[in-house]
Order: structure tokens, then sequence, then C-alpha cells
């Protein structure tokens, strides 16, 4: 599995191209987000718990011909603290600065482990672990739209830099680090008064070690079907990615998503574990919100 988000060449079609908008006040949080339980005019709960669950199914990391199914349910909560905000669709991050239109965080993320089959172009060498990040992230309001028809709208734009590191829960080992711009756009009650899509694109920089994680093959794990290959940094890839999330109850919604990673021009397209230009990855899953707080967040 691996990371890859930077967004820009759909989300502006959909922007100017649909009927006609009027720009809201930015008043909001520049991450406050249109896919969840409340509306963007809605106060949100300063925390939440409940259950969800989910199945996802995926390649094993950047261009590979190997897919990994992964289906789970857990206990889930959300804090939207004035510092410390936890899930909510933006994951964990600790706010250094906040203003209508900005937000400077330490972000974290994360993937999980893949398996390498028998007679694949992994057979043999070390299995890929998990994967985690941490690093700064600049989120800015890029505008918002309220439609003449009813519902709103939101474009965002995000730049992350963080440092991965990969782990068997025995050791941590240093991966380098990742560069992820992005651009994304969100909406709400237009097409269904509740319903909320989540529209974006990314672009993927890593540094050598990353790639070395991901295509290196070294002396003693070449053979006839896999030549010796020394991996560089540089581009990764890039991912256009569509999320549905519907009203299934008062406090329960269903999320439906898809993505295309698309790696051509990556940096190391001759790489012997390079194996396709265009993977993709499809997952459905729901939240059911058991308990809210009566405070609410102040963004």
């Amino acid at each position: 599995m691996y990371f890859i988000r930077l967004y820009f060449l759909a989300i502006f079609t959909v922007v100017f191209f649909v009927s006609p908008v009027i720009a809201n006040d930015k008043d909001e949080s520049p991450v406050r987000g249109l896919t969840g339980f409340e509306n963007i005019n809605e106060s949100q709960p300063l925390w939440e718990f409940g259950v969800g669950g989910g199945a996802i199914e995926v390649a094993n990391y950047p261009a590979s011909s190997e897919r990994n199914f992964i289906a789970l349910a857990a206990p889930y909560v959300v804090y939207r603290g004035d510092v410390f905000r936890v899930g909510g669709g933006d994951g964990m991050r600790a706010v250094v600065v906040e203003t209508s239109d900005f937000e400077l965080d330490l972000s974290f993320g994360g993937a999980f482990s893949a398996d390498s089959e028998d007679n694949t172009s992994r057979a043999g060498m070390p299995e890929l672990d998990f994967l985690f990040e941490v690093g700064p992230q600049l989120i800015y309001r890029v505008k918002d739209y309220k439609f003449a028809q009813g519902g709103d709208a939101r474009l965002k734009a995000r730049l992350q830099a963080r440092a991965v590191f990969s782990t068997d829960f025995d050791r941590i080992d240093d991966r380098g680090f990742v560069i992820e711009p992005t651009i994304s756009y969100q909406q709400r009650g237009v097409l269904f008064k509740e319903a909320g899509l989540n529209l974006a694109l990314s672009l993927t920089f890593a540094t050598e070690k990353l790639q070395d994680y991901f295509y290196q093959v070294d002396r003693r794990f070449s053979n006839s079907n896999r030549r010796q290959y020394d991996a560089k940094g540089g581009y990764l890839g890039a991912e256009l990615s569509l999320g549905l999330s519907l009203p299934i109850r008062k406090n329960i919604r269903a999320f439906i998503t898809g993505s295309a990673q698309f790696h051509q021009g990556a940096a190391n397209q001759n790489s012997p574990l390079y194996e396709k230009d265009i993977t993709y990855s499809i997952g459905l899953g729901f939240v059911w919100r058991l308990y809210e707080s009566d405070k609410k967040a102040s963004w």
C-alpha cells in the first residue's frame, strides 16, 4: 500500500462548468468538511464516538500488479479541539496556526502492510511493512460556493511534507520524505439534500529512500527475471479520487470511494518492480455515530 495525493484538473472542470454559483462568506475552518453528519451551516460536536467498518481493495504499492484486500470494523473517536484534532476525515493533527482561510498543522498518516505472493515480481524479497508519516501541512481554502438551486461546495488546496517510516512492530526504519501538493473539491446538497461528494487530484514526490523501498533491487535479490536496479528519488505518481457520502439513518452514513493512480513518467519506471502505468482502488464503508457531546467545536 502507499500514499498518493495532489489534485488539479478535474476539480476545475466541476467548479467552473456546473450551474452558476455565488461565493460564500469565509467564516468557517478551512478544513471543515462537507461529507460528514452536519451540514456546513451546522455546528459540529466537540467529540463523538461510534463504530465504523468497511472494505477496500488496492494495489500493494505504486505501479504494482498485485492487489491487497482489507476489511475491518472498529470503534472510532472524533475530537475537534482548538489545537488537537482527531478524525472527521482529516486524520490526526495538531494545529499550529489557523485563520478563516489558512491552517498550518502537524499531521499524521499511514498505510497497511502488503504481502508478496509466490511467483510475483517481489517474490523472495522483504515484505513491505506498515508505513506511517508525520510532518507539516498547509491547507488553504480557495473558495466557498452556494448553488442557486440549494447546496454548498468548497475548493481547497493542501501541501504536505512528511517524513515516512516503516515498522514491523519490532523496529522502526526511516524511509525518507514525501511532498504532496493537493487540490480537492467537496459538494453537499446539490444532487441530494444530505449527500456529500468529494473529488480530489494529487501528485506525490518522494526522496530516494522511499523510492528504494518500493523499487530497489539489490544484487542479492536479482535473478533471471528480476535484474538489479538502483532506484532514484523524484516523481512517484498522481491520483484522481472520487468519494460519495450518503445518509442511511439519522446517525448512520455510508461511504463509497474509488480512485485511479497514474504512474506514467515516474522516476523509477524502468524498475523491474514497476509493473503497471495505471492502478486503481475501490472501497465502501459505514460510520454509525453512537454518542456525541452537547458542547460544540469552536470551528
